[in-house]
């Protein structure tokens, strides 16, 4: 072994955590964060609310509620977002008065939101480096001057974060399309953008096939690149019902992860009481990062080779499979085996689990998707599934795992900057527009123009832009060069401080509170990651009487924008019954919408694969073969971005990572122990990761992990310095957070 060079100052608060995700350690986590953030608030009676029928849908991830709710429907990750959200903290503007913008730019991400919630309207004023407080007429003046006087309206950005509800949503599509023009850089397009644009492909729909029944009646659960311990916890109920009943639950991963491989769940006293955790893995494979596509071809490469085909299926609903058995054919297992960091034994055993099961459902999360070959990803998660029939039959399917809550339904409801022309002929007829044709920006494409200065403005309904995108430097420089930046926002965020001619920041309810219109308490829907809308009823205090709703802001700035508008705004703000009368009319699978969503547990969208109808050009569903050279010489070090436990996205709930022993610190490099022997590291090393490009991420400690070799991991945002801006795969957009070519070196 390498001798170590690592002071054991290097090694603070890095240990090795030895128990179960969820278990006691959720139970503490829980009730700290209840402590800090809601002191004794009553309003912690809002956990009860949560998933319930007549309560609010989580402000965290998408996973779908059960029919039959308990009275605890909600988990560790889950708590901590509505009660980051309830906090008692507030920033007033007795707080901007102690605070110039230069001094909160020194602060971390996590003290700036962790300040609190925002109370009223502000505007940056640069004389004296200060936010201060205006009114909101004043702050949709301001904002509606800058709009009109641009001489595109492609000069402005629409982007959306996945928390928005669908009457948000839906109102600032609206928005956006009567100004003219389709620009929707939105959450999206920076996690699942390569499922919404590779399954449509293959299957004809951009989502998942599966409902939460189907995985009571899979015979067999895979698993790839996702983390349920920390980005959906709530799954790991179903994982451990279904291991319970002696169900294989194949996982595929780099890093072992404790959220696929034990759990005690802490609403279940006898399990919590009992010495044991339920297991969930029945096999780990920890592929090599970049190495899944090499993999899934491994095992489908064995099925056509033991010719267990569904034959019957294939002839009557696919096409494209000859030339995907010529593509199998010609990869040599040489590539697959050193590619995927897998021995063709270990795939032999996956694919034996695959053949012998007649049902089979396929859960994949960013891990398969934020690569330059994101798509084609997801499009071989479809060969394979298609291969055997995996479609059309209760517990059978596709399962992308989706991040917020309603990053989903934006989609359905319009966010999206490619729009088809039937989606727009009826938003047109039904608001007596006309919509612009011209396809819009993704998020890449919205900040290169920014950067290139063909776009001015920017207005952002929630989400922290600049800093969930990669290449900060020149995100930060592009949002600083707009004549506008506004931000409708529950908390303050570094977008915030990235100061344009004219930047504002608008407070809006978040999904936790009670939101009072013309016409009395309305609700908002949301839809989960299988494709069901439900209600969401907030019940909290609002925050201050100036925060107003999301549906509230989009439209004041829309009059503002438009002064000669055909839409009636105040109508639909005034009852939100109107908005959903809207998305029915635009999106007929909403028929009935007000009556439907008043169903407890809502309803869900058409998916037409469910039926085995394929809305694809060929009315089949596709074999999609995707041919790959080897790389000559040896393959660099790849780097994936990773949430740390307390963490949901660019929101950081404090500086710790329970489940991989991480505490108070967040400037850790996870590596393998062997390829650090090999580097001359040692575990507790200070290094420094470089790209040939020459963007570093220096001073970090090495910490040895269970990740697969040639790879490393190390937080995001901080990491995303390693990832230029024109890093994407070219079909979706996505940025490759999940595969960055670095160097290591011990720190000079």
């Amino acid at each position: 072994m390498a001798e170590s060079h690592a002071a054991d100052g290097n090694l603070e608060g890095i240990s090795d955590y030895k128990g179960p995700a969820g278990g006691w350690g959720a139970l503490g986590a829980v009730a700290r964060t209840v402590r800090e953030q809601m002191k004794a608030s009553p309003d912690t009676r809002a956990l009860l609310q949560m998933n319930q029928p007549d309560g609010f849908d989580c402000p965290g991830c998408a996973w779908p509620d059960p029919k039959h709710t308990s009275s605890f429907e909600f988990c560790e990750n889950g708590a901590k977002a509505v009660t980051w959200e309830a906090t008692v903290k507030r920033v007033d503007p007795e707080f901007f008065t102690k605070h110039t913008v230069s001094e909160l730019w020194t602060w971390s991400d996590h003290r700036l939101e962790d300040a609190g919630r925002l109370t009223e309207p502000l505007r940056y004023d640069p004389e004296t480096d200060h936010f201060v407080p205006i009114s909101w007429d004043e702050a949709f003046a301001r904002a509606g001057a800058v709009l009109r006087e641009l001489d595109d309206p492609h000069a402005c950005e629409f982007y959306c974060s996945g928390r928005a509800s669908n009457e948000a949503a839906f109102l600032y599509q609206l928005f956006a399309r009567e100004f003219g023009t389709n620009n929707f850089p939105d959450c999206s397009n920076m996690c699942h953008e390569a499922t919404s644009v590779g399954l449509p492909k293959s299957i004809g729909v951009g989502k998942g096939t599966v409902t939460l029944e189907d995985f009571d009646l899979a015979d067999a659960i895979f698993c790839i690149g996702h983390n349920p311990g920390t980005n959906h916890p709530r799954m790991l109920s179903t994982l451990a019902a279904a291991s319970k009943r002696g169900m294989p639950i194949v996982v595929a991963n780099p890093m072992r992860e404790r959220g696929l491989e034990r759990f005690k769940s802490p609403q279940h006293p006898t399990e919590m009481l009992s010495p044991n955790a339920t297991p969930l893995a029945s096999a780990y494979h920890q592929v090599r990062i970049g190495g899944d596509m090499a993999m899934l071809k491994g095992i489908m490469k064995l099925v056509v080779e033991a010719d267990a085909l569904d034959h019957a299926f294939i002839a009557e609903h696919t096409q494209g499979i000859e030339a995907l058995k010529a593509d199998l054919e010609a990869t040599s297992w040489d590539w697959i085996e050193t590619t995927s960091g897998l021995t063709r034994d270990a795939i032999e055993t996956m694919a034996e689990v695959y053949m012998n099961a007649e049902r089979v459902i396929v859960c994949y999360g960013m891990g398969i998707t934020q690569h330059r070959h994101g798509t084609q990803n997801v499009q071989s998660i479809a060969n394979l599934l298609l291969l055997r029939g995996n479609f059309g039959k209760p517990g059978a399917g596709i399962c992308p795992l989706r991040g917020h809550s309603n990053v989903q339904g934006d989609r359905t409801v319009g966010i999206t900057e490619i729009p088809t022309e039937q989606m727009l002929e009826r938003l047109d007829a039904t608001y007596g527009i006309t919509s612009p044709r011209e396809h819009g920006h993704n998020a890449v494409e919205a900040l290169e123009a920014m950067r290139d200065g063909r776009s001015k403005a920017l207005i952002g309904l929630g989400g922290n832009l600049a800093v969930a995108m990669p290449d900060p430097e020149a995100c930060f420089a592009a949002v600083r060069k707009l004549d506008l930046s506004v931000n409708i926002l529950t908390k303050f965020n570094r977008t915030c401080l990235l100061t344009a001619k004219e930047t504002l920041v608008l407070p809006c309810l978040g999904r936790t509170e009670l939101d009072e219109q013309a016409t009395g308490a309305q609700f908002v829907t949301v839809e989960d990651s299988m494709s069901m809308v439900h209600a969401s009823r907030g019940k909290l205090k609002s925050p201050g009487p100036l925060v107003r709703s999301e549906p509230a802001i989009v439209a004041g700035l829309a009059k503002a924008a438009m002064p000669r508008s055909l839409v009636d705004w105040d109508a639909m703000v005034a009852d939100y019954d109107r908005i959903r009368e809207g998305i029915e009319q635009v999106y007929p699978d909403f028929h009935d919408f007000n009556r439907r969503v008043r169903e407890p547990g809502g309803f869900r969208l058409t998916i037409a694969p469910d039926n085995r109808v394929w809305n694809t050009p060929s009315g089949k569903a596709q074999f999609i073969a995707h041919p790959v050279e080897a790389a000559e010489g040896p393959r660099p070090l790849l780097l994936t971005t990773i949430r740390s436990h307390d963490q949901y996205n660019t929101t950081i709930y404090s500086l710790d990572d329970r489940y991989r022993g991480v505490t108070g610190r967040r400037d850790v490099i996870f590596a393998n122990e062997v390829d650090l022997d090999m580097l001359g590291l040692a575990h507790g090393d200070v290094v420094d990761v470089t790209t040939r490009a020459g963007r570093a991420l220096k001073g970090f400690t090495v910490v040895k992990h269970a990740i697969a070799r040639g790879s490393l991991a190390a937080y995001y945002p901080e990491a995303n310095c390693l990832v230029p801006l024109e890093d994407f795969d070219p079909v979706s957009g996505t940025p490759a957070y999940k595969s960055i070519p670095v160097e290591i070196i011990r720190a000079a």
